[in-house]
């Protein structure tokens, strides 16, 4: 992957398994485990998500779900029911521990029906305060997160699966102090997804962080960063679309690179942004970084899957990893409800809005809000989710509802 690197790793042991070694830093501190299990994690639970695809198909009456547990195992899930015999040989055979439950996915994902029907009778006073629902496969549930403690809800919802969170927060870009005069050349180096970049739009600049590059249906090289970074949205796509900036330092304005060509800010939260035919070269690469530094390559786009590894890179905090908690999630993010998005416990800090989410060596998520962006630095949130059990939480965009809302559109890859 790394040319000589990679003939080099051949010879000796690579400690790092061929990621890089700010990503490596990132996954002893965060997972407490080597980069060569941080790999084979992020492999074995896309093995569940295929199992899962076909075990809905086949097995719907009693297929419960399937996740990766705390020590890194897959673990299918499954009811009684017609075909349980069945599911329950695929699942062995395929190297899975099943795990005996009440509540079929199917029944469950029933119960969260029921839940939204009964939160659109509700006040707003009761309706205000619940920020969204969620299968929980794990408990076998449906979990609910909420503003406060105390919220009377449905008696079907366990009361141990309330979740109680700070909202997040939905403008996560960070503003630039002062735009500068736009520099007149362009930068020689390749830009890849965690790099920063600021977005224009008459007197507004905001800092975010570029996600994976690409090409769309024409062939026309994009990079796939965050919705809310366009800080104007009718006007994607249009002659006077926002334009993207290259950053000079932290805060400075560079020479311009390309203009926001569509951007979806509601149930979805992502942007294409088109790049200019003098700039499109340096972002002929599938790198995943922190900026300025070795990338890791991506290979692959990957479902989130509950139990996960997952590092996300961003041009403010850098790279920093959790595990997936919540998949195909709907949560509310200021006055607006996120839908099909994944949730995982990392600290996101503004700027770092649009970087990418990656497990192992396949691109997963683009970052959309976090229940933390109000702090400084990630150290202070991070030390009161360990005192308190409230961590912080990165909800994310999907890359593959990205991908399957617009035909043509692809992830560069090995």
């Amino acid at each position: 992957m790394f040319g000589p690197t990679a003939a080099v790793a051949t010879a000796q042991p690579d400690p790092n398994a061929g990621i890089p070694a700010e990503l490596a830093a990132a996954v002893a501190r965060d997972l407490k485990i080597s980069p060569e299990e941080y790999l084979h994690r992020a492999d074995l639970a896309q093995q569940a998500a295929a199992f899962a695809t076909t075990a809905q198909r086949q097995y719907p009456q009693v297929f419960g779900g399937s996740w990766l547990d705390d020590a890194g195992r897959a673990v299918v899930a499954l009811a009684q029911g017609p075909g349980a015999d069945e599911a329950r040989k695929a699942a062995e055979s395929a190297g899975f521990e099943v795990r005996d439950v009440a509540k079929s996915e199917a029944a469950l994902r029933g119960e969260k029906s029921a839940f939204e029907r009964w939160l659109e009778s509700q006040p707003a006073a009761v309706s205000g305060l619940v920020r969204g629902a969620v299968i929980d496969t794990v408990n076998n549930s449906v979990a609910v997160r909420v503003d406060q403690a105390g919220l009377s809800l449905p008696s079907f919802i366990d009361p141990a699966r309330i979740i109680v969170m700070a909202p997040p927060v939905a403008s996560e870009p960070a503003n630039l102090p002062k735009a500068d005069p736009i520099a007149g050349e362009l930068g020689r180096g390749s830009l890849s997804a965690g790099d920063g970049f600021a977005a224009v739009a008459g007197d507004t600049s905001l800092r975010c962080s570029l996600g994976f590059n690409g090409t769309d249906r024409n062939g026309s090289t994009v990079n796939i960063t965050a919705g809310h970074c366009n800080p104007d949205l009718p006007s994607a796509g249009s002659n006077n679309a926002a334009g993207v900036y290259e950053l000079q330092g932290s805060d400075h304005l560079g020479a311009q690179l390309g203009t926001f060509q569509k951007s979806v800010l509601g149930a979805q939260d992502y942007s294409i942004v088109r790049i200019n035919d003098q700039a499109k070269e340096r972002f002929e690469n599938n790198g995943v970084r922190v900026p300025g530094r070795a990338p890791i390559l991506v290979d692959g786009v990957a479902t989130p899957v509950v139990g996960a590894p997952v590092c996300k890179s961003g041009s403010r905090t850098g790279f920093s990893c959790g595990i997936v908690n919540a998949v195909d999630q709907s949560v509310q993010v200021g006055d607006r409800e996120l839908t099909q998005s994944f949730s995982a416990n990392i600290c996101a800090l503004p700027g770092d809005s649009g970087g990418p989410i990656v497990t192992g060596r396949m691109a997963l998520g683009i970052s959309s809000a976090s229940s933390v962006a109000d702090f400084p630095i990630c150290e202070i949130p991070n030390l009161i989710g360990a005192l308190t059990g409230n961590v912080p939480q990165l909800f994310a965009q999907p890359v593959s509802v990205v991908l399957s809302d617009n035909p043509g559109l692809r992830i560069r890859t090995n």
